[in-house]
Order: C-alpha cells, then structure tokens, then sequence
C-alpha cells in the first residue's frame, strides 16, 4: 500500500477523466496560454496568476488582470468614436445629473476607464446641489404632482381684517374696572353705553345720541344689558338695583332690588333676567312677578362678574372673582358644572352660536387663557394661552370666529378661527385694557371699549352682500368730538 498522502484536488471533473489527463503547459517564449491534453503528468495545474509560482485551482479559467500583459495583444479598452452631433456632451451631462458631478473619479490611478474605482458617494443618498441652470433642476421640471396641483389650484389668501378702526368715538367717564358691564348693542341697532351716573343711547342708523337716564350723584351705572328683542334695556347700579326701561319711550318700568351691592352683570333670556352683584349672589328677576326675583343661586365665593345665557335657554354660565366658572340649569338651585381650572377671574363667557354646548371663557392676568368646553359631559375641549388678561368673548355670529380683548400688558384685540384657533387678527389702537366689547346686529363689526375712554368700531368680518349699506352708517370722519362728546359739551 503506497504510504505517500495524496494531495487533494481541487477540480470538479465529469466522470470518465481524472485528474492526470488535464495538464496545462506555459510556454516561457510566449506571455499566451495553452491547454494541452497529456497522459503522462499528474502534476498539478500551473498558476494562471504567476508564472513562476504554481498552485492548486479551480476548473474555473479565470485571469487576473492585474499580472496579465494585454496590452501585448491589443485587448486594452479604447472610447468609441465620438459621433456627430454632441453625443459626448450629451453623455457627459447624463452621467453628471444622474452620478453627480464627480463621476469622473471613477477612472482608475493609470488613466484607464471604466468602474474599477467607484465613487464613495455610490448608493448613499446625496443632497441635491444642481442649480437652477441645469436643465434637470427640480426648480425647472417641479417636484411631482404635488407642483404641478399647487399651480393650478393656488392657496386661498387669508381673509383680510383692517388694522384700523374705522372709527373713533369720545367716552368721557367710562370706567376702567374690570368687573363692570358698560357696553351692549341691541338688535335694533342702538348702541347703550354707561358713562358715570347716566346711560346714553347711539342710533346707529342715524347718529343719534340720546340720555337715557341719570341716576343722580349718590349712585352709578355698572352693568347695562338690552333685552334680545332689544326694545326694553336693563341697568344695574352701584347702590344694587336693577331698573328695566323701555329704550324707545326712555321710561322706567320697573326698580327691583335684591343685592346688597353693586351690581355689575346682568344677562335677559327670552323670560327673565339674571343678575350678579359683588354680593357673590345670582338673582333671577320676572317682569310678570311683583317680588324683587323668583329665585337666588349661592355658589361663588367672590364677586360674579360674568354671566350668559345659553341661545337655547336652558343653561346659565356664571364667572367669578374666585376663579371658578359654573354652569346652570334652568331648575336646579346648584350648579350642575364647577369648572375650576382658570387661575384668575373669568369675566369673559360667550356660547357658541354654531355648536350647542360649546362654552367657551377667559381668565384674568394671572391666567391669560381661553378656555373650550364641551358643557354635555364638562370635559376641556381646547384652551390657547393669549398672553394677556382676557376681558371680553364674543363668537361671530357669520363664521365660525371668535374676539377676544384684553388687557395687561398688550391691550389688545384678537380674531381667532374655531377649532384651529389660528389668529385671524391682532388689532391694536387702545392705550388701556380693552375691558367691553359689544357686536353689531349684523355681526359684522364690534365696538370696544377702554379706560382710555374711547369707543373703537373695527370692521372684523365684513360681508360683501351688507358692507357697503353698512360703512353707510359712519359717514363721519374719525375723531367727531360733536358726535360722541357725552359731558364735554351741553348734552348733559
């Protein structure tokens, strides 16, 4: 038995050949290769990478270029012809715009084409750098259909809102007291307003001012409210009365008392009326009853300076001096909401006209927000923080708006969209806390009132069918100090 190991082959032969009928012979005259067939020589095939060294293959003939001399033969790569007609440039540009413009790296160390040496840069993403000048630019062919639709159907500009008043009234006597409800406009388009101990009556239609009333030197006016048919306006005084008169006839109707002081909000639903007094009692007055009220809801610990009825009336939402904003039913004699969450007095109360249920307020400077509720189960919708002490709300009754004005530290007035609460608009003109603010019968514009004792009439959300009947109504130029003098000439 022959003892010498036998090497291993590394050849996959078909059956019926062995390894000895397969040799490969170099011929050192010549740098080609020749396969011969030989019978005698078992040994191993020559390297095809080294003609010096010899070593073990595969039955694959695969020649490494790097060792071998093709240029002996011709068979280096040659460019094509260039043609005619700027096919070269052509290419050039291609391979730039689709590799970048540093394909031409690819070329290996010894001038010789192809893609022996690709660029690091390959199959990663890359930062587009091509310049509007390239005929490629996403600049000139777009960016998809996502151009190509933006287009053809630009984005709708924002509605427009006046930065300015379009007019400016003297108030003399307005007080700057956050808790006082000194501004309303009826839905017959007359404007009342309380200025020290008397209310006084603007006609919008015609400019007309009127006295309503003067409750004398021993008392003053904090509240005023006109019924919803606004034929007949409600007054609430300083010594805690609240007088009915009848705005067209300017008498008195009735005197009901009830409070221990004064009494700074009132609010009419279709029956009754509401009043909140810093006696932190709610009181419910009937014209149709002799007795002063039919009914007092104790809930707040501080003064109630906010109070509104729902469009429905079935609910009453009250705000106070200790933070608190409570909801009412019409039967109960408790509260059915406590919502607890402003940090400051919630003054600022307005339903929504477009959705029933949706309350919304505002907090005092300590709290700055407005705040969205969902009066069905007394969950928070939403709130914004405005950054300013919220004073006054009031939903537009032709889009799905809001106002808020303010006061510490920007007096300022916002236009806000539901239930994005995107600013519309920030209009400034007040040098003191915006602290009324009252909405025209055709919503489309507001008036607000400061201690800086102006009234500012800005045109928030105009209608195109309506404006131009409406700016009839102020004919007269800014400033008119014989319009709206109020105790600086003989109206008094």
């Amino acid at each position: 038995m022959d003892s010498t190991p036998r090497r291993k082959s590394g050849l996959n032969l078909p059956s019926g050949m062995n390894e000895t009928s397969l040799r490969l012979e170099t011929f050192s005259s010549s740098s080609s290769f020749r396969a011969v067939t030989c019978v005698s020589s078992p040994r191993a095939i020559s390297s095809l990478s080294s003609p010096s060294k010899t070593s073990s293959c595969s039955d694959r003939f695969i020649p490494c270029r790097s060792s071998s001399r093709l240029h002996t033969f011709g068979l280096i790569e040659k460019g094509s012809p260039v043609k005619e007609g700027g096919d070269e440039a052509y290419a050039r540009l291609l391979k730039s715009e689709l590799f970048g413009s540093d394909f031409g790296s690819f070329s290996s160390a010894g001038g010789q084409g192809g893609l022996s040496s690709p660029n690091k840069n390959m199959l990663r993403f890359k930062t587009d750098h091509s310049g509007p000048n390239s005929p490629y630019s996403p600049l000139i062919l777009g960016n998809g259909s996502r151009v190509s639709s933006e287009s053809s159907t630009p984005p709708k500009p924002p509605r427009k809102v006046p930065k300015k008043p379009h007019k400016v009234l003297d108030a003399p006597s307005l007080q700057d007291d956050f808790y006082l409800n000194l501004v309303d406009w009826s839905s017959q388009n007359v404007l009342a307003v309380g200025l020290g101990t008397c209310v006084y009556l603007w006609t919008a239609s015609n400019s007309k001012v009127t006295r309503l009333c003067d409750l004398g030197h021993n008392d003053s006016v904090c509240s005023v409210q006109w019924t919803r048919e606004g034929s007949y306006i409600s007054v609430g005084t300083h010594e805690g009365q609240v007088q009915v008169w009848d705005g067209t006839q300017c008498k008195r109707v009735r005197t009901m008392g009830g409070h221990q002081t004064r009494t700074g909000v009132l609010a009419w639903n279709s029956r009754t009326l509401a009043s909140g007094s810093r006696d932190r009692h709610i009181l419910q007055h009937d014209l149709r009853i002799p007795s002063d009220y039919v009914s007092k809801l104790v809930c707040h610990k501080s003064e109630v300076c906010g109070l509104k009825w729902s469009h429905d009336d079935r609910e009453l939402a009250s705000g106070g001096n200790d933070n608190q904003l409570l909801v009412w039913n019409q039967h109960s004699q408790l509260p059915i909401l406590k919502l607890t969450e402003h940090t400051a007095a919630v003054k600022a109360i307005a339903w929504s006209p477009h959705q029933s249920g949706l309350l919304a307020s505002g907090g005092g400077t300590a709290d700055r927000c407005i705040r969205f509720w969902n009066t069905t189960n007394g969950h928070q919708l939403n709130h914004v923080d405005t950054g300013s002490q919220v004073c006054n709300l009031a939903w537009s009754k032709n889009v799905n708006e809001l106002v808020s004005t303010h006061g510490y530290s920007q007096n300022q007035i916002m236009v806000w969209k539901y239930p994005s609460l995107s600013k519309v608009a920030t209009l400034v003109g007040h040098s003191l806390r915006v602290l009324y603010l009252a909405m025209s019968p055709d919503g489309q514009t507001i008036v607000t009132g400061a201690g800086d004792e102006t009234l500012r009439f800005w045109n928030v959300f105009p209608s195109m069918k309506t404006q131009l009947s409406f700016l009839l109504w102020f004919q007269t130029p800014v400033k008119d100090t014989g319009l709206w003098s109020l105790g600086r000439t003989q109206i008094r």
